[in-house]
């Protein structure tokens, strides 16, 4: 659906250390750092998901991230994942029918406020 999607933050340390630990146990690492942009990428190396110092515009709007998790084990791995980090947590790991049958998700807020869920569809 998308090749790539990009947050400005306003703290590159802290989302760093938010999204490098959340996103641990769906085996998406930091694959590119070029200083003030960092690109993050799954098994294939390539970087989809991209971190960088904000630069234009004023204050933010909240984004909506997802990432897809391939069970609800990973899904509660990286709900204590959050939780060890102190991370606001939106909504706990749980099913929600009122999408589809299956729709297991948790949301999360990231360093910069937004909202960020990981979502298992089995």
């Amino acid at each position: 659906m998308f090749d790539h999607v990009s947050l400005q933050c306003d703290d590159l340390t802290a989302s760093r250390e938010f999204y490098e630990t959340v996103l641990a146990p769906l085996g998406i690492t930091v694959s590119m750092d070029f200083g003030t942009v960092l690109g993050l990428s799954g098994q294939d190396g390539v970087p989809k998901f991209w971190l960088g110092k904000q630069t234009t515009g004023g204050s933010q709007r909240e984004i909506h991230v997802a990432f897809t998790a391939p069970n609800r084990s990973v899904v509660d791995k990286i709900y204590q994942a959050v939780r060890k980090l102190g991370a606001e947590v939106l909504h706990e790991p749980k099913e929600w029918p009122e999408y589809h049958p299956g729709y297991y998700a948790v949301f999360v807020r990231d360093p910069d406020s937004n909202n960020v869920e990981v979502v298992s569809h089995s």
